[in-house]
């Protein structure tokens, strides 16, 4: 069985560009929000490193919750509409909010979750991701902090799976080709 790093094509974004995006980003959140308290949703898992990871970097008071989302399953692409696995138990109504995905690729997501959060009434709804998708959006939305800006292909690392697999990965890169079917893992 290979290492996961040798599953790669290529890497686009290394490891020190990710740190260096990071406490970039978290100045801007904190410059956004100054002297306010935000309440940060997590969409999971594939979120999940990028947020332990960023709001380390953001200088105000935050409370934390996760809502999980299922859309690709061991696909390279959402086979299906969005599906809400299990929602936040945090009280939103009146916070400031910041809803944070990995990948903002189809807009599916990140719409329908925005749209179950605004339903709750917030203060204010900001978006931020990891990862914007140089592709056809399915929905009309851009998020309001963006990482990167990458190549319409099918990335893996830093919390973005296939399957499951290679989320631990410091680094974010493409999936060799021949490795983006149905696994056949052994």
């Amino acid at each position: 069985m290979s290492s996961p790093i040798e599953d790669l094509e290529k890497v686009i974004i290394d490891k020190a560009a990710i740190e260096k995006r990071l406490k970039e980003l978290g100045q801007e959140i904190t410059d956004a929000y100054a002297g306010r308290e935000i309440t940060v949703i997590a969409i999971i898992n594939g979120a999940i490193i990028f947020v332990a990871d960023l709001i380390r970097e953001v200088r105000l008071p935050i409370k934390l919750d996760c809502i999980r989302v299922s859309s690709y399953r061991d696909s390279t692409s959402p086979v299906q509409e969005p599906e809400i696995i299990d929602r936040i138990r945090l009280d939103i109504k009146d916070a400031d909010v910041l809803l944070i995905d990995d990948i903002l690729d189809t807009g599916n997501t990140l719409a329908r979750v925005s749209k179950i959060i605004g339903n709750i009434k917030p203060a204010s709804l900001k978006t931020c991701v990891l990862l914007d998708k140089f592709t056809k959006r399915s929905v009309e939305l851009e998020a309001d902090f963006v990482g990167f800006k990458i190549p319409d292909e099918f990335v893996v690392g830093y919390g973005l799976d296939f399957a499951e697999r290679y989320r631990q990965l410091p680094l974010i890169g493409v999936l060799k080709t021949e490795l983006q079917n149905p696994p056949e893992w052994t």
